[in-house]
């Protein structure tokens, strides 16, 4: 069975290197990892009354992890102004939080090698419940300073609109 249907001469599969994140309809610069998109679904056991000593397992609640956004420090402020919607310490008595525009729908898009889109995540009601501004410094550390957004999330789903692009041949 193949496993890609458009490019059956593919097997391997894609690389994990090439992606964007999107959000308000515009990239998010320079992120450089993202945290697995995980559910996970409880568990509940119940029992008959006439079975002898056999559990029964069904589906519970699903939750959805909280995804982290990783990125090198730079000028751009997108990271820290969507942090501040949820706490803004100058914002004065009342208002500190953005009720309105806390949360986002987020887009993360995988990419193959020639930059094609192959994989689309729709991640919903995201709301940063941790910033980090700067990292530990460390002058005898030879590392890029990083910020990292976590992001509690509603749920994701992949968009299934995104289908697999017929591959260009090199030099093509």
């Amino acid at each position: 069975m193949a496993q890609f249907s458009v490019n059956t001469h593919r097997f391997d599969p894609y690389k994990n290197f090439k992606f964007r994140i999107k959000w308000d309809g515009r990239y998010v610069a320079g992120v450089s990892k993202v945290s697995a998109l995980k559910r996970i679904t409880e568990v509940v056991e119940h029992r008959e009354g006439g079975d002898p000593s056999m559990t029964r397992k069904s589906p519970g609640r699903s939750k959805y992890e909280a995804i982290t956004l990783e990125r090198g420090v730079t000028h751009d402020l997108e990271f820290e102004a969507w942090a501040n919607k949820v706490w803004n310490v100058s914002a004065g008595l009342g208002a500190e939080v953005s009720l309105k525009d806390f949360r986002k729908d987020v887009i993360l898009e995988v990419y193959n090698e020639t930059g094609q889109v192959v994989l689309a995540y729709k991640i919903y009601r995201c709301w940063v419940s941790e910033f980090q501004s700067l990292p530990e410094l460390d002058a005898n550390a030879n590392a890029i300073a990083i910020q990292t957004l976590k992001l509690e999330n509603e749920g994701w789903e992949r968009d299934t609109a995104v289908t697999e692009p017929t591959e260009p041949a090199l030099g093509a």
